[in-house]
């Protein structure tokens, strides 16, 4: 399955911004092949949905741990590892907003 979502906030930017659509795939196939330097969208119990990058992925736990780009974004260095049932989604396709 696909889905399309709007990234609010500025946690992966300057490459994803504020407007900016995603595709995702919630395929199983698709997230169980997981690895450093995708993106993927996720549920955080404290955060909400949340769209980060894949900085390490520990198989023997399920754990996924995630970072931002933006200097203050919340990720993996404040809350910690995400498990893998937590995903939603692996982005497939970043759609831009037109840029001015």
């Amino acid at each position: 399955m696909l889905q399309l979502i709007r990234v609010t906030g500025e946690s992966l930017s300057p490459a994803y911004q504020e407007g900016d659509y995603v595709v995702i795939t919630t395929i199983p196939f698709f997230l169980r092949s997981i690895k450093r330097g995708n993106t993927i969208v996720f549920k955080h119990a404290s955060y909400g949905t949340m769209i980060k990058r894949v900085e390490r992925v520990i198989q023997e736990e399920d754990q996924i741990y995630v970072i931002g780009s933006h200097e203050d974004s919340i990720d993996s260095q404040r809350f910690g590892p995400i498990e893998r049932k937590s995903l939603l989604g692996k982005v497939l396709w970043h759609i831009p907003k037109p840029r001015r």
